[in-house]
């Protein structure tokens, strides 16, 4: 293994991506996104990513000279188009457009159409967070689970995520305290977990997934060529109702393709998913006021961890990120040797241990 900071992880994960054919500001929105993935331990949406990026720009699955452009606007509601492109420049321009109309209209919902993978969903609300807001963000995703009662997939496994800033705190260093981070995709796992072990040769949990034939599976790999089941009951029709939710608010809301009109994140060919992203901001003083808000929220964090053993949302996630921002990240000799490979004419990464 060998440890690198994350700004050189970055350049590094950066410079393959430019290589496959992104331009320079989709790369470097996508690395800082991969990196940080990998610095809270999110390993399924971390650097184990990047051959699959890199992968779809060189087959054409991604569109590396997209440019996001805000294509409409009205009051509080804002559509942008990634362009077929990744998803990262234009989830970062929805979310600077909906801050902005949050403070005008005191809520905001912005959409993204033409997308591709999001990566973390939850990472996507930290600039509303840093300012005093509170967010929501939905994505769909290519078919894995099916409907409540079927037997094809139908649904992505359709991430739902929130921040909600605290109340600073003099006594820390910085002032600040971590909001309260929540994310969760709507299969029993995120779909990644399965690539995860899957690369590793590692099985997986019965209840996890079933395979192409709908039998209950330990195979990783028959799992990603299977579907997913939901969270839930153990009929999994709760998940599947919040992902139709989320296909409703991701989709068809905003003009995005459906998960089954969507090939695979896991296969090299297909077409470009053309899926969607929403994002709901709402400032708290529109509302109850934000000091009236933070003390509400902190009275509901104390209830909380009045019980031994409770951690809040993102606590985790923000431990491992600090730890990482001081001390680096390990990396595989083999994927850093995967990646040279793949830029061996980018300059920007050779390894240096």
């Amino acid at each position: 293994m060998t440890r690198l900071s994350l700004a050189e992880a970055q350049a590094r994960v950066a410079a393959v991506l430019r290589t496959a054919g992104a331009g320079a500001a989709m790369a470097e929105s996508t690395a800082r996104a991969l990196v940080l993935a990998e610095a809270q331990g999110l390993a399924s949406h971390g650097l184990s990513r990047v051959a699959q990026y890199a992968t779809h720009l060189r087959n054409g699955r991604v569109d590396g000279s997209a440019k996001a452009r805000l294509q409409r606007r009205r009051g509080g509601a804002i559509l942008v188009d990634a362009g077929g492109g990744l998803a990262f420049p234009a989830c970062e321009l929805a979310l600077r457009e909906a801050e902005a109309a949050a403070r005008e209209h005191g809520l905001a919902f912005a959409g993204v159409v033409r997308s591709h993978h999001a990566g973390v969903l939850a990472d996507h609300l930290r600039p509303v967070a840093a300012a005093g807001m509170v967010g929501l963000a939905f994505t769909s995703s290519p078919a894995a689970m099916p409907a409540a009662g079927g037997r094809h997939a139908v649904f992505g496994t359709n991430p739902v995520a929130a921040v909600f800033p605290r109340r600073p705190l003099a006594a820390l260093p910085d002032g600040g305290r971590d909001p309260l981070i929540i994310d969760l995709s709507l299969s029993e796992v995120a779909r990644g977990k399965l690539l995860v072990a899957a690369q590793a040769g590692r099985p997986i949990p019965e209840g996890w997934a079933l395979d192409a034939e709908g039998r209950p599976t330990t195979d990783a790999r028959a799992g990603l060529a299977g579907s997913m089941l939901p969270i839930g009951s153990s009929t999994g029709t709760k998940g599947a109702m919040l992902a139709l939710v989320v296909e409703l608010l991701a989709s068809a809301l905003i003009g995005a393709n459906f998960g089954f009109e969507a090939s695979s994140f896991f296969v090299d060919e297909g077409n470009r998913p053309g899926l969607g992203q929403a994002f709901l901001v709402i400032d708290p003083d529109a509302l109850a006021g934000r000091e009236l808000y933070l003390d509400r929220v902190e009275v509901l964090v104390a209830e909380m961890l009045a019980d031994e053993g409770v951690r809040l949302p993102g606590a985790r996630r923000e431990a491992l990120r600090r730890r990482a921002a001081s001390e680096g990240i390990e990396v595989d000799e083999a994927l850093l040797a995967a990646w040279a490979a793949s830029a061996h004419d980018d300059p920007g990464i050779g390894i240096t241990k």
